[in-house]
């Protein structure tokens, strides 16, 4: 993937032909639909923008908009994952205190359970959310929860189904 304001930044369009020899996939980010960068790529994404409000700055709209382009990439690559359930980022492990916190409201959230409940499936699970929302939603125990999740490829969705 080669993501550059212009469009035509040679190191950027070196990487895609390098790329392209080595048979991958090429994708272009830029915001100038017709640069060497969106010719070079299988997929260009060219998010129009207008003129910058200091002219020669091509890092303000430019960048914004190029950051929600990512944004919406990584958001549908996590989903397809199965690193996501409903609007949950689910497939958290904790490890500092910070994210038991976190693991623990999004437990909390996809499954109606109560603090106390949340946490006790949670240290079942060795802190793995994923895990921890089935055990409560299935009323199965942690090994089931893990070797379920297995079965379906780490999608928690699936594992759900009866």
């Amino acid at each position: 993937m080669g993501l550059v304001a212009s469009g035509r930044t040679p190191y950027v369009i070196g990487a895609l032909k390098y790329a392209r020899r080595q048979g991958c996939g090429t994708v272009a980010i830029s915001c100038n639909p017709t640069s060497p960068i969106a010719a070079l790529a299988e997929v260009a994404i060219s998010p129009v923008v207008g003129p910058e409000a200091l002219t020669g700055s091509t890092g303000l709209k430019s960048g914004t908009a190029q950051k929600l382009v990512l944004n919406m990439l990584s958001t549908g690559v996590m989903v397809k994952l199965g690193k996501v359930y409903q609007n949950l980022m689910v497939d958290v492990k904790a490890t500092n205190e910070k994210l038991v916190d976190r693991a623990c409201r999004i437990v909390m959230e996809a499954t109606g359970a109560a603090r106390d409940e949340a946490q006790r499936a949670l240290q079942e699970t060795g802190y793995a959310a994923k895990p921890a929302i089935l055990m409560i939603l299935s009323g199965i125990s942690a090994a089931e929860a893990e070797q379920r999740l297995e079965r379906h490829h780490g999608y928690l969705r699936d594992a759900l189904l009866p």
